[in-house]
């Protein structure tokens, strides 16, 4: 588990390390990290699953490094793990391609041109060689680094070209970019229920609270219960007002309309997703029949309650409002059904435990299929009346309404 001081996996930077079995990956990724994570040996296939290894590289910061199985294993496992390697792609912002001696071979060239497709930067690293060795052929536009995990070779350059692609990459927005600044006042309102992890706040709450604070604003948490006490004594209205989903239908009631109101879920929707795309997907809800498939998906795992929110209240909102049978199917932490033809809706959680780029990719997989996708706030708001309030902050979420 994740130290409560520490920067999340999901806003960290992730750079996977890919190649053939046997070609120095785990050893790599001990050299750049200069600690012993990764089993080697000289066997093939010796990494099975991803192995996550978070750090700081100065001066980019906190990242995640992933080892992954080779892009070659073999057999029925063999082709489940290489399916876990592509997985790991989905998430990454660095790609480091491994090879030896042996070139660029066919596992490379698919792997090279899956990168230039999703246009995810990369290396790649012609490990085990030195000043003797003779060179590969290399393609012009295939940025690269000969190195020896072994000798310590090339590992500099390596992390030199990582940190430059940092560069690159698009400066990750605020949770509550535009809508608070300097000296704005935002009242968050968290209940503490069964579902509330005991002394402490969930992951949503803790990172809105970090992003006010580092605009210069000024939170004021509350529960459900207590908002309108905390509203009657403030001198000045909040600027906006951020609630859990579950209790939106109760704080929409006690928030006066011309206060903005919207909740944790539709702020990680704004940020990680495509808002515009799950507020067109939600109003598929009411055109479900009889049959229909929906998929809820969470992208972490934890103890399910009674009343929990995916697999009990969602498909009893659903059924209450459509009157059909519906089919629920449900998806969990990392895993994300590779099929997803079947189904008619996808309603997603927030995505605090996931980076920009799966979200992203679970997303654009959904359209690319022509099937809706909306995510629990978006939905909550729908069902419980509080849209499109919950959306007015948000001016391309309410040029979807149109």
């Amino acid at each position: 588990m994740e130290n409560l001081n520490s920067t999340p996996m999901s806003n960290r930077y992730t750079i996977g390390i890919f190649g053939r079995r046997n070609v120095g990956k785990s050893s790599l990724i001990n050299a750049i990290t200069n600690q012993k994570i990764a089993v080697t040996s000289d066997v093939e296939g010796t990494t099975t699953d991803p192995v996550y290894k978070a750090m700081e590289l100065l001066p980019v910061g906190p990242v995640v490094l992933i080892d992954t199985a080779g892009l070659d294993d073999v057999g029925e496992l063999g082709k489940l793990r290489v399916e876990k390697t592509y997985e790991v792609l989905r998430r990454c912002d660095f790609a480091i391609v491994v090879t030896d001696q042996k070139g660029i071979t066919s596992f490379e060239k698919e792997f090279l041109a899956e990168l230039k497709e999703r246009k995810i930067n990369f290396v790649l690293v012609v490990n085990k060689s030195d000043d003797k060795n003779a060179k590969i052929q290399i393609d012009d536009d295939i940025p690269f680094v000969y190195a020896s995990a072994k000798n310590n070779f090339g590992i500099e350059e390596i992390k030199g070209m990582v940190i430059a692609s940092t560069a690159q990459s698009d400066e990750k927005k605020s949770l509550v970019d535009g809508l608070l600044g300097q000296g704005d006042v935002a009242i968050l309102v968290t209940p503490i229920d069964e579902s509330a992890p005991k002394g402490r706040l969930i992951l949503p709450q803790q990172q809105t609270i970090r992003d006010i604070l580092d605009v210069g604003a000024t939170a004021f948490l509350t529960q459900e219960n207590e908002l309108k006490n905390v509203l009657d004594s403030l001198k000045n209205p909040p600027k906006i007002v951020i609630t859990d989903s579950k209790v939106f239908k109760t704080v929409s009631r006690d928030v006066p309309p011309h206060i903005p109101l919207t909740s944790f879920s539709i702020l990680f929707a704004r940020q990680k997703a495509d808002i515009a795309e799950m507020v067109r997907g939600v109003k598929f809800v009411e055109k479900l029949s009889d049959g229909d498939k929906v998929l809820i998906v969470e992208g972490c795992t934890h103890h399910r309650k009674d009343d929990d929110i995916g697999t009990v209240k969602i498909p009893n909102l659903i059924n209450k409002m459509t009157g059909k049978n519906i089919e629920y199917e449900w998806a969990s932490g990392a895993h994300y059904p590779k099929d997803i033809d079947k189904y008619d809706l996808i309603i997603h959680c927030g995505g605090c435990m996931l980076n920009d780029k799966e979200m992203q990719y679970r997303v654009s997989k959904a359209k690319r299929k022509g099937l809706h996708i909306t995510n629990y706030g978006v939905f909550l708001a729908y069902v419980t009346q509080t849209f499109p309030r919950a959306l007015e902050p948000f001016p391309q979420a309410m040029f979807a309404l149109k």
